[in-house]
């Protein structure tokens, strides 16, 4: 499996909303098994995270930067119920982000 990073960000986000390793674990498993939709293109994805007692469509969104054998970095996150999707902005900034 590969590393996984969080940057500081996404650090509180998990923690206010008790987002865990083994959560974020299983997505990577997903990318690593190509079985991952949400590919928003340059190795962006946008996955979804079940939430605690809940199913991944009432869970979270989480922007993640993949790459396979280098790691899996995690950088935003947001409820699905607070907002649907993210602005094509801030998609263009998770683009050209350098990692």
């Amino acid at each position: 499996m590969a590393r996984l990073f969080k940057d500081t960000w996404f650090v509180r986000f998990a923690a206010d909303e008790g987002v865990g390793d083994d959560e974020l674990k299983e997505l990577v498993e997903r990318l690593e098994q190509c079985e991952a939709k949400g590919d928003l293109g340059g190795g962006v994805y946008k996955q979804r995270v079940a939430r605690s007692g809940g199913g991944k469509s009432d869970g979270y969104r989480v922007i993640v930067y993949f790459k396979s054998r280098h790691g899996t970095f995690f950088v935003y996150g947001f409820a699905g119920s607070d907002r649907e999707n993210i602005r094509s902005a801030d998609l263009e900034g998770f683009r050209k982000r350098p990692r």
